[in-house]
C-alpha cells in the first residue's frame, strides 16, 4: 500500500557532550522526565500526526534502543498497517559501510523507503524534546508546490551563530543556508525536521552518490544543491516548545522545565499523550519519614528522605536522612543513608553509598549509569 509519507527517524548518533550518559547507549535512549525516552517524543508525533509507518535509523549502541522501541507497539504502531522498522548499518555486494551522515543514512536505506513506497518522506532527529503537527507542515508543503520544507524556529539573535540558519525571501522560501554563521543575517535555525517530495530527493542522491559527489549531510551538501539548482525549498516556522537535549546543561534544565506543571510542554495534554514503554513496577512507597515536595516520583520507588524540585524515574530508592533536590535520577538508582545530591544527574541503575555528597554548585553534577559511588565491592 502506498504511503502518502513515511517517516524515517535519525537515531544513531552518540551524543558525546552528554559523556558518561551515552558510554553505553544511545542518545535517542537516554531517560528523560522520569517515564520517557527522548526518542519518546518523536515517535509519539508522528503517531499523533497521523503517521502510520515509521522506519528508525539505528547505529551507535543500539542494543537499549532497539529493545525500548521493538515493534512498536507500545505507540500503536503494530497493525496490519501500521509498523516501526529498526534500520542498521549491514553489508551487501558492495562491503560493509557506516552512515556517514545524515543524507548517507537515507540513502543506504534506499531500498527500504522504495518497498513503503511514499510520496512524500519526513526526515526526523530522535534526540529533541518537543511537540509538533507534522501534518500541518505537509499541507504547508503541498500548498507550496515545494520539493524540500525545512522546520525551522527563531531562536535568540545572540544565539543564531550556533545554529544552522535558513535565508528566506518575503514568501518564505529559503535562499541561502548558513552553517553557524559568524554574523548570522537571520535567526530562522533548522530543527533538523525536514519534508521531501520522495522522487527528486531519490534522484538527488542516487545521481550524486552514481557521480562521486558529496551528498553525506542534508545541511552541508544536499540543501545547498537543492538552492542551487532552483528546487523549491521553504521554510516552515514552528512557534511551539522545542529543545535540544545534546548538553548536560541543556537536558538537566530542560528536565527541570518538565516539572513545571503550567510548562509550555504540557505533557498532560490528552489531544497529543507522549507514548513509551516503561517497566513494570510496584506502586511508589513513600514512608512516614519521607518530605516530597514540588516533585514526580514514578512507579516502584521507595522514598525514606527529603526529595525537594527533581525526578526519580522507576524503581529508584533513597533511604532515611538523604536529600535530593533539583536532580534527576533515572531508573534503577539506589540512594544510600544520609546521601546529599544537588544539581545532578544520576544515571541508570547507579549505587550512592552512605554518606555521599554530590554537589553540582558549580556545573551539573553527574553519575554514570550503573556507575558506583562510595561504596566498597568486595571482590573476594
Amino acid at each position: 500500500m502506498k504511503n502518502e509519507m513515511l517517516a524515517m527517524i535519525l537515531a544513531g548518533g552518540k551524543g558525546t557532550r552528554l559523556g558518561k550518559l551515552t558510554q553505553n547507549i544511545a542518545k535517542p535512549a537516554v531517560p528523560f522526565g522520569g517515564r520517557y525516552r527522548i526518542i519518546d517524543f518523536t515517535l509519539s508525533n508522528c503517531v499523533n500526526s497521523g503517521i502510520k509507518n515509521i522506519g528508525v535509523v539505528t547505529q551507535y549502541q543500539p542494543l537499549i534502543l532497539n529493545d525500548h522501541i521493538g515493534n512498536g507497539a507500545s505507540w500503536g504502531l503494530d497493525g496490519l498497517d501500521s509498523g516501526a522498522t529498526i534500520l542498521q548499518p549491514y553489508s551487501n555486494n558492495e562491503g560493509s559501510k557506516w552512515f556517514e551522515g545524515t543524507a548517507h543514512a537515507i540513502y543506504q536505506n534506499i531500498d527500504y523507503i522504495d518497498s513503503m513506497d511514499p510520496e512524500y518522506l519526513l526526515v526526523l532527529s530522535g534526540d529533541h524534546i518537543y511537540k509538533m503537527d507534522y501534518e500541518d507542515m505537509l499541507s504547508k508543503h503541498k500548498k507550496n508546490n515545494a520539493a524540500l520544507s525545512v522546520a525551522v524556529i527563531d531562536v535568540p539573535w545572540e544565539e543564531a551563530s550556533r545554529f544552522g540558519i535558513m535565508n528566506t525571501d518575503e514568501n518564505d522560501r529559503i535562499i541561502e543556508f548558513e552553517e553557524k554563521p559568524e554574523n548570522p543575517k537571520s535567526n530562522h535555525a533548522s530543527m533538523g525536521i525536514y519534508i521531501f517530495t520522495w522522487a527528486r530527493l531519490r534522484e538527488v542522491l542516487l545521481n550524486g552518490f552514481k557521480k562521486d559527489v558529496d551528498m553525506y549531510d542534508f545541511g552541508k551538501n544536499v540543501i545547498p544543491f537543492y538552492i542551487k539548482s532552483g528546487d523549491n525549498v521553504h521554510a516552515y516556522h514552528f512557534e511551539g516548545y522545542w529543545k535540544d537535549v545534546g548538553t548536560i546543561d541543556s537536558l538537566w534544565t530542560t528536565n527541570m522545565e518538565f516539572i513545571d506543571n503550567e510548562g509550555d510542554l504540557n505533557v498532560r495534554d490528552k489531544s497529543w499523550p507522549i507514548y513509551s514503554k516503561n517497566p513494570i513496577a510496584p506502586p511508589q512507597f513513600i514512608t512516614s519519614a519521607a518530605n516530597v515536595k514540588n516533585s514526580m516520583i514514578v512507579d516502584g520507588c521507595f522514598i525514606s528522605g527529603e526529595i525537594d524540585h527533581s525526578i526519580l524515574a522507576a524503581n529508584v530508592q533513597v533511604k532515611e536522612g538523604s536529600v535530593v533536590k533539583d536532580s534527576v535520577v533515572m531508573t534503577g538508582a539506589s540512594i544510600g543513608k544520609n546521601v546529599t545530591i544537588k544539581r545532578a544527574i544520576i544515571g541508570e541503575n547507579a549505587i550512592i553509598g552512605d554518606g555521599a555528597v554530590i554537589d553540582g554548585k558549580e556545573e551539573i553534577a553527574v553519575v554514570g549509569n550503573s556507575e558506583v559511588l562510595g561504596v566498597m565491592i568486595n571482590e573476594g
